[in-house]
């Protein structure tokens, strides 16, 4: 009876709202969804964490060398008995799923990330919540929208909504969660789609508000900007541009190296003692880190005494700074281990804490060096100044900081500092840590609408296979039956195992085929061209438009991996979806 009904609510609506009126309605639900899903997934990592200390009564040590190993644990037995999927790098699967999935995102993943995300933070694992919430909207997004026939532009736009609302719910910050959207996720915003992204983050920021309380996720006290403090923002700027590229480039580095371990427990056994071990050293490295980020920005010291073994740097000035720049450098490892490790987590929560702790090392340093700036401002503008490095996403990085600490004050220094820090990066890589592997592999959507365009044609959604066939052997007589009542301009030379050997150009045989004494003597051989390229049926679109452009071909066959005949792509017909996909994605109505 509840089947009956939800398909009758499900025909309902799409036959009497139009898409449109859908799309916002939607829109609504999944900023709602999307910020009841960030307040489940912060209140199953809190209820978790509060288990584990209060009711297993473990010493530092031992909570630190065991826990994050036996999170990661659970969560990779869950990944390959239960979900039996691949479920991290999540902001890079939406990414993945807009440019060459149609927008299309499991179901599972509605829930999934979550569960095994809240598992391995909960226990101690040293990653972030933000990108399996992302992961977990985006789907929420997808999946309704694929479910009321939402068009394609329109599921991935829901998408968004969904991703944003996510963000706007995990952090109450509805303004970071649109301009998150725009500037990594969807790669062409027009006006019109400004408004689902608006309902969706507010109405998810509303149900934070409601269950979390409208006060800033980090509350801080802040000393008021002061134009003499601008050189040494310019400076962290440029030192967290550097900074940046360590974090990306270390990432990927070690994600490659630890990927060469084939068998899953052995990898999470290295993983799991190397990251105990790193806690044992660095006790702040332990869980998403916010407690910590909490006490910088609030001009409290850290406790670091009877916590960790190297508590005995901390004795002076200089060796305080030197502990948090370790600590730094190492939360980019033990991150990476954790994901490796069969942990699920996220690199924007490890953006944050490293950028917090940057700018704290920094402004300490600063200071001993005789200047005199405020320690609690450089630690929130580290973070915008990381965010904006790491993500290349500086006015996401900027209006984040600024919404989630209260810190507008600040917002000149967070723009500087943001900015040099993005355009030190970009210098160096023009991609952020979530594209960079996509941009290798040719799926990277971009703000261009050219190479957009291309990302998301299918090169087999254009094969015809209109055109006649005819086989090594067989003659002129054979050739005609195959034209008569055809209108093809071409016949494909196949082989008895059906591989293409080459094409019949009808108009260069015409003249033959009214020459009835060479109906069993003039062979296909005879008469038969190669072809000026062969495509590849999944090759990418840029590839198969060099080829029309190189070659000047008409029409150009394509085949599978073994050479086996598919079909032709026209010129005409390539051109006709280049022109209707780029109005599709530039419509603004």
């Amino acid at each position: 009876m509840a089947g009956t009904t939800t398909h009758q609510t499900h025909k309902s609506l799409k036959d009497r709202l139009p898409e449109r009126s859908r799309l916002l309605l939607l829109s609504f639900v999944v900023g709602v969804c999307a910020g009841l899903a960030a307040v489940l997934l912060t209140t199953c990592i809190d209820a978790i964490k509060h288990l584990l200390d209060n009711r297993l009564s473990l010493s530092y040590n031992i909570q630190y060398l065991l826990l994050p190993g036996i999170g990661m644990l659970v969560s990779l037995l869950l990944l390959r008995y239960l979900i039996r999927d691949n479920i991290g790098h999540g902001v890079t699967k939406v990414l993945l799923a807009v440019s060459r999935g149609e927008s299309k995102i499991k179901p599972h993943n509605m829930w999934s990330s979550m569960l095994t995300s809240s598992i391995t933070i909960g226990f101690g694992g040293s990653v972030g919540a933000e990108a399996p919430i992302v992961y977990t909207g985006a789907a929420i997004g997808s999946n309704l929208g694929r479910y009321f026939d939402l068009s394609y532009r329109n599921v991935t736009i829901l998408l968004g909504c969904g991703a944003a609302g996510a963000v706007a719910g995990i952090f109450k910050a509805p303004l970071a969660g649109v301009l998150f959207t725009m500037e990594i996720l969807l790669f062409n915003i027009s006006l019109s789609s400004m408004l689902p992204l608006l309902i969706s983050t507010i109405s998810a920021t509303v149900v934070a508000y409601i269950f979390r309380g409208q006060t800033p996720m980090f509350a801080c006290t802040l000393t008021p900007f002061s134009m003499g403090n601008i050189p040494f923002y310019i400076l962290m700027g440029v030192i967290l541009g550097f900074g940046s590229l360590y974090f990306t480039g270390t990432t990927l580095w070690l994600e490659d190296k630890l990927a060469k371990i084939s068998n899953a427990y052995a990898k999470w056994v290295f993983c799991a003692l190397g990251l105990g071990l790193m806690i044992f050293l660095f006790p702040q490295l332990y869980g998403e880190g916010y407690e910590v980020l909490g006490d910088l920005l609030n001009g409290r010291e850290v406790e670091v005494e009877g916590r960790s073994v190297l508590s005995f740097m901390t004795g002076s000035g200089w060796g305080v700074a030197v502990f948090f720049a370790l600590v730094f450098f190492t939360k980019v490892i033990a991150m990476t281990v954790t994901n490796a490790g069969g942990g699920n987590g996220g690199t924007f929560g490890p953006t944050l804490f490293c950028g917090a702790i940057a700018g704290f090392v920094l402004a300490r340093s600063f200071n001993l060096m005789g200047a005199s700036v405020p320690e609690q401002n450089f630690v929130l503008v580290g973070m915008a100044a990381l965010m904006a490095g790491v993500m290349q996403a500086p006015m996401t990085a900027i209006f984040l900081i600024a919404e989630i600490s209260g810190g507008y004050e600040l917002l000149i220094p967070l723009i500087l500092t943001a900015t040099v820090s993005y355009g030190t990066v970009r210098l160096f890589d023009k991609y952020s840590i979530y594209n960079k592997r996509i941009a290798q592999s040719g799926d990277l959507l971009t703000h261009d609408n050219d190479q957009a365009v291309l990302t998301l044609m299918n090169t087999r959604s254009l094969i015809r296979d209109k055109y006649p066939r005819i086989y090594l052997g067989q003659h002129l007589r054979d050739i005609v039956a195959a034209v008569t009542g055809s209108t093809a301009a071409v016949i494909a030379v196949l082989d008895e195992e059906q591989r293409f050997q080459g094409l019949i150009d009808i108009g260069n045989v015409r003249k033959y085929l009214l020459r009835t004494d060479l109906y069993d003597k003039l062979g296909v051989e005879g008469v038969m061209e190669t072809a000026p390229a062969l495509i590849e049926e999944n090759e990418k679109m840029d590839s198969v438009m060099r080829k029309f452009d190189s070659t000047g071909a008409w029409r150009l066959p394509v085949v599978d991996s073994g050479r086996r005949y598919l079909g032709f792509i026209s010129r005409s017909r390539l051109l006709t979806a280049y022109r209707d996909e780029l109005k599709e994605i530039s419509n603004s109505d």
